[in-house]
């Protein structure tokens, strides 16, 4: 029996996801397996690799979104699983958003970040 979750998420640049994984201190790997419970593995197109033995992962969906997968109970035994992957999207939602104004061009202009709860 698998112990590996699928999660829809947002998430759609590959590059500004590896990137925002390692301004956080993550490594990243790409087509790597993801560990989980027990030494079973799964096949992602980028691997967020978390100290102790389970990673996160991402995989594309024919949509260009990608499905976060992992083993949520063997991370939650080195992390805090739901502050985590907050800390990801964050990064990754400031990145993007950074990315698409220089996009624009826009690289002088002011980004102001208002974070609520």
């Amino acid at each position: 029996m698998s112990h590996f979750s699928t999660l829809r998420t947002k998430i759609t640049d590959a590059e500004i996801l590896k990137n925002s994984l390692r301004d956080i201190g993550i490594s990243v790997k790409t087509d790597a397996d993801v560990r989980g419970y027990n030494g079973q593995r799964v096949r992602s197109d980028i691997v967020a690799v978390l100290e102790g033995e389970y990673d996160l992962g991402w995989s594309r969906n024919s949509d260009g979104s990608f499905d976060l997968i992992a083993d949520l109970w063997g991370v939650a035994k080195k992390h805090n699983q739901t502050e985590l992957i907050n800390s990801i999207n964050q990064k990754y939602a400031v990145n993007k958003t950074l990315a698409d104004v220089k996009q624009r061009g826009l690289q002088n202009a002011n980004v102001k970040l208002v974070l609520q709860k």
